[in-house]
């Protein structure tokens, strides 16, 4: 199955498998314009809750990744492509980081603007 989940990790179940898509799509495995498998689908092959799915689709829609579509499921956009996939998961890991260094939100988008403006 393309989504796949860890339950013995410390990382929310939600946050699996919206990273599991976002790795299918920075690996090519998924395409702009493919639909993602039915959130009641994913949720009865690995056990977990239907809204556990659902956050985790709901994070790739946030991310610009996926269009959420009643009727027609989760449909990953056209600037979806790998670099941008790659690229939210490195924001991700910034954010982590920055938060780990005890810096609030605001200090970290600062600290991207201010390297952002120099180079």
């Amino acid at each position: 199955m393309l989504i796949s989940v860890d339950p013995s990790s410390a990382v929310s179940l939600a946050d699996q498998v919206s990273a599991s898509v976002r790795r299918g799509l920075a690996e090519g495995v998924i395409r702009a314009g493919d639909r993602l498998p039915a959130a009641r689908e994913v949720a009865a092959a690995l056990g977990i809750n239907l809204h556990t799915v659902l956050r985790g689709y709901q994070q790739l829609r946030e991310e610009g990744l996926v269009e959420l579509r009643r009727g027609r499921g989760a449909v990953v956009t056209a600037k979806a492509g790998p670099g941008r996939a790659q690229l939210v998961e490195q924001v991700r890991a910034l954010v982590a980081a920055s938060r780990a260094q005890g810096l609030s939100d605001q200090e970290t988008l600062e600290l991207i603007r201010s390297v952002q403006a120099s180079g």
